[in-house]
């Protein structure tokens, strides 16, 4: 099985029903280093920061999944009229997991190369799409607006072109 193939399936679990375009597409987004690793092992003090945000700001509207290249966010893109929305708490949680690998270096994590920040998801034809959005030096936060500003940039493109109609987004 390839990555894709297991990409493909992990957002098939995560929305199982993403076939109907008119409303919004699952996307993923990643948090990843340049080069090295971003997991629980390697950076326990910012894995701890983020376990305490999750815990003080719960919510159903994304999974959050650990991979050893860094976090990601399975989210819904939401196609409002104006456009496309991304709901607060994901930007907010995007900039908590940015901060605490910062603050989790001061306290002692291993420096590791700076973040990416990456969206995903297939377009209607079932192709993979990728963009690199945002990249985030070790020392740096990233503030919201940045993040925002980024990820809406980004998602903007993966609107279907023929939104309202069937689609295999996520089929192959």
């Amino acid at each position: 099985m390839t990555w894709e193939d297991e990409f493909r399936r992990r957002m098939e679990r995560f929305h199982p029903n993403s076939s109907e375009v008119s409303v919004g597409i699952p996307i993923s987004i990643k948090i990843r280093p340049t080069g090295g690793s971003f997991h629980r092992q390697c950076s326990p003090m910012a894995y701890r920061k983020i376990d305490e945000y999750l815990k003080s700001h719960p919510s159903g509207n994304y999974e959050f999944m650990e991979h050893e290249s860094g976090p990601e966010l399975l989210v819904y893109l939401a196609f409002a009229t104006a456009g496309i929305s991304l709901a607060a708490n994901i930007i907010n949680l995007v900039a908590a997991i940015i901060k605490a690998r910062t603050e989790g270096i001061h306290l002692g994590d291993h420096r590791d190369a700076p973040l990416e920040l990456i969206v995903r998801g297939f377009d209607e034809n079932g192709t993979l799409r990728e963009e690199n959005v945002l990249t985030i030096e070790t020392w740096e936060n990233g503030s919201e607006e940045l993040i925002e500003q980024a990820l809406l940039t980004a998602t903007s493109k993966m609107i279907p072109k023929k939104k309202g109609k069937k689609s295999g987004a996520i089929k192959k």
